[in-house]
C-alpha cells in the first residue's frame, strides 16, 4: 500500500534577485522590489512530502520525527536568518528564486530519503507566491 506523508516547516531568508549581465536599469524592469541592492527577506513556509510503501512493521511510510529532524538539520539550520546570496554557497552560481529554491531543498533531501521513496516539495515564498518541485 502506498500512501504519503507531509511535514510543515518555517525559516527566514534574504535574497536580492540580480542579473550581473544585464543593467540596472533591465535589472529593475525584470525584478521590481527584488532587486534591492539591500536585499530583501521573506518568511518562507516549507512543505515536504514523501510518498511510499507502508511498512508493515510500523504503519509509517516514515516516521515523521525522522523526517522533521532531516528538514531541522539540512534545511532549517543551513538556510534560516540567512542571505542566499551571501551566505549560501548553493546560490554561487544559481539566482535565489523559489524556482531555484525549490530544486536546491529537493537535491539536499532526497538521497538522505529510504530508497524508493518519493519526494514533493513546496515552497511557499508568500502567501500567495509558491514553487513546486519533485517526483510527482
Amino acid at each position: 500500500m502506498i500512501a504519503t506523508i507531509c511535514r510543515k516547516a518555517h525559516f527566514n531568508a534574504a535574497h536580492r534577485l540580480h542579473n550581473p549581465n544585464w543593467s540596472d536599469e533591465k535589472n529593475i524592469e525584470v525584478f521590481g522590489k527584488c532587486n534591492s541592492p539591500n536585499y530583501h527577506g521573506h518568511n518562507f513556509d516549507l512543505e515536504v512530502r514523501v510518498r511510499g510503501e507502508i511498512n508493515t512493521d510500523t504503519g509509517f511510510v516514515m516516521d515523521l520525527a525522522d523526517l522533521g529532524a532531516l528538514i531541522k538539520n539540512e534545511i532549517e539550520a543551513r538556510f534560516d536568518h540567512k542571505n542566499l546570496n551571501e551566505d549560501c554557497p548553493e546560490f554561487e552560481n544559481l539566482f535565489p528564486t523559489t524556482e531555484y529554491f525549490v530544486k536546491v531543498i529537493y537535491d539536499i533531501l532526497k538521497p538522505k530519503l529510504p530508497q524508493g521513496h518519493l519526494l514533493h516539495i513546496t515552497l511557499h515564498e508568500t502567501q500567495k507566491n509558491s514553487a513546486e518541485y519533485g517526483d510527482w
